[in-house]
């Protein structure tokens, strides 16, 4: 049995991952939207944890088109 060298193994694994990415595209294109995602979350909490706070009925006011 043929062992394999650290370079031999990056190139394998690189190829292997290669072929993978150019086979399931949806696989990056969903892992890529679902970091976009949860940036947006990150910046969103951010944002409200630093803005004024209102009461609940405000909320819904705003929610059901009434203010």
């Amino acid at each position: 049995m043929e062992s394999v060298n650290q370079d031999q193994l990056k190139e394998l694994i690189k190829t292997a991952l290669v072929e993978v990415l150019e086979q399931r595209r949806d696989l990056l294109h969903d892992a890529v939207a679902e970091a976009l995602e949860d940036l947006a979350m990150i910046r969103a909490i951010e944002e409200g944890a630093s803005s004024e706070l209102i009461g609940r009925s405000e909320v819904f006011d705003l929610l059901e088109g009434k203010a």
